[in-house]
């Protein structure tokens, strides 16, 4: 692994970092949002960069999982940076060009087939809680702020943007927060479903990191099978005969013949996901 991303931000330089790092630790990516002076508020560019950088790992096979972060303990994001509203969201107009390029850095994350966890210091709303409502696993630290306050600001929370949080709270849970706008704490979120699990502060990046790669030590394929079968289970179209056998595609993998051979064997499999 490169630079652990707990450290992975320089000093202010003559080439500054740019806002969304990436890093690598075999077979799992680190996506770090890089705006630690701004709590890792998302800009049009920052979403254009996360938006590239998630769409080049979806399309990686040696990838099996994802973390996004943000960068330091202090936030995972707190949504987009006002300052921009002046330039680039001031009207109808501009928000029309805006909108489309923070939506397809969503949509890039809720369309990614790898396994996406979220680790989660600090505040996470708005946007930033877009961005990990969307991800497989949500782990956060007891500290950890959550909420969507856009009421407050006049600002209406688009379709892609509350896509995450329906799924993973429902309409009504969603509706309280956006109407209510307020801020909660992590025993709340927990409550809610809007994470997946709360451990102390210190320990955050250490949990994440373990999930990840237990995701990761499993078999790939049948990872992003489940990712893909899951989606679909929402949708109440009878299924197809063609994804029905899907299901069965499984056993025709070399994995399939690690996986089961090494549970007879009492030995830990080693996927190599083909």
């Amino acid at each position: 692994m490169n630079t652990p991303a707990s450290s992975a931000i320089a000093p202010a330089a003559a080439h500054p970092a740019p806002p969304v790092l990436l890093e690598r630790d075999g077979a799992l990516a680190i996506v770090i949002l890089n705006r630690p002076h701004k709590l890792n508020a998302t800009t049009m560019p920052m979403w254009q960069l996360l938006e590239d950088t998630i769409s080049a790992l979806d399309a990686d096979d040696s990838v099996r999982c994802i973390i996004i972060r943000g960068a330091g303990t202090k936030a995972f994001g707190p949504g987009n940076d006002i300052s921009e509203f002046e330039t680039h969201r001031s009207n109808v107009e501009q928000a029309r060009q805006y909108g489309p390029v923070m939506h397809g850095a969503l949509r890039a994350i809720a369309r990614c087939r790898h396994p996406l966890v979220a680790m989660i210091h600090g505040i996470c709303v708005g946007g930033g809680l877009g961005i990990a409502s969307l991800c497989d696993i949500r782990i956060c630290g007891e500290s950890s702020r959550f909420g969507v306050p856009v009421s407050k600001l006049g600002l209406a929370m688009s379709h892609d943007e509350m896509s995450g949080l329906m799924r993973i709270a429902g309409p009504d849970v969603t509706l309280e927060i956006l109407l209510e706008g307020r801020v909660f704490d992590a025993a709340e979120a927990l409550h809610k479903r809007i994470v997946s699990r709360v451990v102390s502060d210190a320990r955050v990046e250490e949990q994440a990191m373990i999930s990840a790669r237990r995701i990761a030590d499993g078999a790939p394929l049948v990872a992003r099978w489940h990712k893909r079968f899951v989606q679909r289970c929402i949708d109440p179209t009878p299924l197809s005969a063609n994804e029905y056998d899907e299901a069965f595609d499984c056993f025709g993998t070399e994995d399939f013949q690690i996986g089961y051979q090494a549970f007879l064997a009492k030995r830990t499999p080693v996927f190599g996901g083909n």
